[in-house]
């Protein structure tokens, strides 16, 4: 195929996946579950966090955070003691364990008591230099803080350090990006959809590379911006909708 056609292609499987069944089976179904805005923003951060490995087990273990959260996150975290914080934070998904959920639950309490929310913290970010990468630096900066522990740290990937930052990337589709079809919330304005990065993974990057719209083998930040340049030329304005035409070839069709 060549380039045109490659995007035509892209086109037409965005349509068959960026729509509401692709929630069945996404962790954006947790904080869809949600309709206060800080809601959606905490279990959408805290779902995004732990995704990775068996996307059932993914949905099922941020569905179980999210009632020891009193399936309402943001009065919780609010209200919360420190012995009642430490008392739901007893949860584990693989390697995130209840010294990582005690942090998290801890540092996202502050960000909403100190510094104006999620929204608030990446959006300062963004606006040192107008990139995500910015955003995502800055974030972490303020995320992680002076006390986090060294193992915790990995589980906010540094994009300093050439990290893909999948996640991350991923929970700024889900609140940045404008979507009509009922599957990204677009609930922030401050960062455009047009800056926003691919959430690359697995699947994403070798269905990239199969259709020769990626050459860099390693799944790193290098890699991100080589693909997003490529989305960015088919779309200028909504770059990372062919998200969903990525992962769906790679996942539900094993392309």
């Amino acid at each position: 195929m060549n380039i045109s056609e490659i995007k035509s292609f892209l086109d037409e499987k965005t349509l068959q996946y960026n729509n509401f069944r692709f929630i069945e089976t996404d962790p954006i179904q947790v904080p869809r579950s949600f309709s206060r805005r800080e809601n959606i923003e905490i279990s959408g951060f805290l779902a995004a966090t732990i995704a990775w490995g068996n996307r059932a087990s993914i949905i099922k273990n941020a569905r179980r955070l999210m009632s020891q959260l009193d399936n309402n996150p943001y009065d919780f975290l609010m209200s919360a003691t420190d012995d009642e914080l430490n008392r739901a934070s007893k949860f584990v998904h693989r390697t995130f364990n209840p010294d990582d959920t005690l942090f998290f639950l801890a540092s996202l309490k502050n960000i909403y008591k100190n510094c104006g929310g999620l929204e608030a913290v990446f959006t300062e970010g963004f606006r040192r230099d107008g990139s995500v990468k910015s955003s995502l630096e800055f974030y972490r900066t303020v995320f992680l803080g002076n006390s986090c522990p060294g193992r915790t740290r990995k589980h906010i990937s540094d994009v300093t350090r050439n990290s893909a930052a999948k996640r991350l990337n991923m929970f700024l589709r889900w609140m940045v990006r404008k979507d009509d079809n009922g599957v990204d919330f677009g609930l922030w304005d401050s960062i455009p959809a047009s800056a926003l990065m691919l959430p690359l993974d697995v699947h994403t990057g070798n269905t990239a590379r199969k259709i020769g719209l990626l050459k860099r083998m390693q799944n790193d930040w290098k890699a991100v911006e080589e693909i997003t340049a490529v989305l960015r030329d088919f779309d200028p304005l909504d770059p990372v909708k062919y998200d969903f035409a990525l992962f769906g070839l790679g996942v539900f069709e094993k392309f």
